[in-house]
């Protein structure tokens, strides 16, 4: 019997969802006996999945991502905040040009109007503002950098042919809606960093990707077709995991101490929970199709909703990258102990790793031979 095919499916969720996956996947390794997390048959990424599926499709070792992102000292991978917010000058100039004409347009059109139309008026040339705002806050031109850096000094392609295992970067055309799939005909000639970067780019925070003459984004929770497209290639399991579950916390950690609600932690919270409800219902939703279907295994793994609140510290926090990282790592081994013991992971084939051998200590001096 031939061993099945398995793909690893990794979605978006931030810097510390990136963590998540990260630890995740190193007790994967640590648990069932000859998985390799650079060695499945196909690597789907979205968004921050992007760049941690791009660097094990490459072959840079789960574990030594995971020893990298404990040590603050490690140089491995040095992300920084400067790499991820970066204005982006152009948007910024070219929103207020267009801004200033429209204020100008707005003004001339005012005067020339009378009196009793001035209210009205002034909604309608206030409405032209809103096509002087910024396409997005900031460029990720500064990771994208830094990603191709990454790749060079560790040795990694770069190129999408260069691949050792076959991967494939979702992202979503701005101006069509279509999907992408970067590293499939026609979209292999794109740089796996800049692939990456078009995947992550989630709008209102970071600006459309330009390829050519297209602008490509992060499409939410359309990044979640990753998992139809393993599945029409041939996969036979797919490994899943996913950092975005709804929080469920009773006392909220804010910048001015302890809350009892999200709405506490402000809009850009708001919103990622609002993200995160809707990503979770369709995750559930797209794997209960799958199983009924009965063309693959899916093998979930995701935080518990009430853990959700170490996701919500700051991930430039050496401390709050260290806790994710180490509760992904220990959830996970617990979890797949017990799939192990119950059965549940055989149509993947797992099995337990056995524990390492030990040497018998070495004998005291008097039991020593020829001792005394």
């Amino acid at each position: 019997m031939s061993a099945p095919r398995v793909a690893l499916c990794l979605p978006g969720g931030g810097a510390t969802g990136a963590m998540y996956q990260i630890g995740a996947l190193a007790a994967l390794e640590d648990s069932v006996e000859g998985l390799d997390a650079n060695r499945f048959d196909l690597y789907l990424g979205t968004s921050s999945g992007a760049s941690v599926a791009a660097a094990l499709a490459g072959g840079s070792p789960a574990q030594r991502m995971y020893r990298a992102f404990l040590d603050p000292a490690d140089t491995y991978f040095p992300l920084e905040r400067r790499h991820l917010l970066r204005t982006d000058v152009a948007e910024w100039r070219r929103a207020i040009t267009t801004a200033l004409r429209a204020l100008a347009h707005g003004g001339r059109s005012l005067v020339n109007k009378s009196a009793a139309a001035t209210p009205a008026a002034l909604w309608e040339e206030l409405d032209r503002l809103h096509d002087s705002l910024p396409a997005g806050l900031f460029s990720l031109d500064g990771y994208e950098r830094f990603l191709a850096d990454f790749f060079y000094r560790r040795s990694l392609p770069n190129t999408f042919h260069s691949m050792p295992r076959e991967l494939l970067i979702l992202s979503h055309d701005l101006d069509s809606g279509e999907q992408v799939l970067f590293g499939a005909p026609g979209f292999e000639h794109v740089p796996v960093s800049r692939a990456a970067v078009a995947s992550m780019a989630l709008p209102p925070f970071f600006s459309p990707v330009r390829i050519g003459d297209r602008h490509y984004i992060d499409a939410g929770a359309a990044q979640l077709a990753q998992l139809d497209v393993a599945a029409q290639r041939g996969a036979d399991v797919l490994v899943v995991v996913s950092p975005m579950v709804p929080v469920q916390a009773d006392v909220v950690p804010t910048g001015h101490g302890e809350r009892k609600s999200v709405r506490d932690k402000g809009y850009l919270w708001v919103a990622n929970q609002g993200m995160r409800i809707a990503m979770h219902a369709l995750l559930r939703e797209r794997v209960a199709r799958l199983e009924r279907e009965g063309s693959c295994q899916v093998i979930l793994i995701e935080p518990e909703p009430t853990d959700g609140v170490f996701f919500m510290h700051h991930p430039a926090s050496f401390a709050a990258r260290r806790k994710v990282l180490e509760y992904a790592y220990r959830t996970t081994r617990e979890r797949v102990g017990r799939w192990l013991v119950d059965g549940e992971v055989d149509r993947a084939g797992w099995r337990p790793r056995p524990p390492p051998s030990r040497l018998p200590p070495p004998p005291l001096p008097s039991e020593a031979p020829n001792a005394g």
